[in-house]
């Protein structure tokens, strides 16, 4: 059965202007991003494609994208002087813009972060409506839309695994609602991005780090991007 439509994805989300997919999609994509970088961001490299190449000063998905890395919601009114607030919390960034690449969606955006802790690669796709998808986490394929709990797991790719991590979360009675699973190669690394409809309790979430084989994991409650 295909999923229903809901109201948010018929009129959109509560939004600074002018579009949903130049700025509200931006920001959700944004601080997405943050989420799944250990620390504050520090400095940020975003590069937009295609469409959003061409017109994202114009549509002011430049403010959204520094607003959503300061983690502005979609209908804060800082976003318009984001820049001004980026540059009073130190934060460092730099905008580039590929014309031209027609394996990625029109609007496909590319935030290369860093903070005191790390770094983090996350490529996002603004759908409309404020929807969006979230397509690669560290080169590795991801497409969830961080609408619902999010569960990513790096880890070595081995017999069992996902068998293994779906009958622990089933324990914790949190029922999948989608799993992507992408490998660096057979027997390498293997990178799992669970959506689920409920939350992780927060011994489930240790015992997982606590496992050997499992490398990392990232956890992202259902919050209102």
């Amino acid at each position: 059965m295909a999923e229903r439509s809901s109201i948010f994805d018929m009129i959109g989300p509560v939004m600074i202007g002018p579009s949903s997919s130049h700025t509200a999609g931006v920001v959700r994509i944004a601080r997405v991003a943050t989420r799944l970088l250990r620390g504050k961001v520090q400095s940020a490299l975003i590069t937009f494609y295609n469409s959003f190449a061409r017109t994202y000063q114009g549509h002011g998905s430049d403010l959204a994208a520094v607003a959503g890395l300061l983690d502005f919601k979609t209908d804060d009114k800082r976003i318009k002087n984001s820049f001004d607030f980026a540059k009073k919390a130190g934060l460092k960034y730099q905008f580039k813009s590929v014309g031209n690449a027609s394996l990625f969606h029109p609007n496909t955006i590319r935030f290369e972060l860093h903070s005191s802790n790390g770094s983090v690669e996350v490529v996002g796709e603004s759908l409309g409506g404020g929807v969006i998808n979230i397509s690669e986490v560290n080169e590795y394929s991801a497409n969830f839309s961080a609408r619902s709990h999010t569960l990513i797991i790096t880890a070595n790719d081995v017999k069992g695994t996902i068998a293994f991590i779906s009958n622990i979360l089933t324990h914790d009675n949190c029922n999948i609602a989608t799993m992507t699973v992408s490998r660096t190669g057979k027997h390498h690394e293997a990178c799992h991005i669970i959506e689920m409809d409920s939350g992780l309790k927060p011994i489930t979430l240790e015992y997982l780090k606590s496992l050997d084989w499992i490398l990392d994991i990232i956890y992202i409650p259902d919050i209102d991007l």
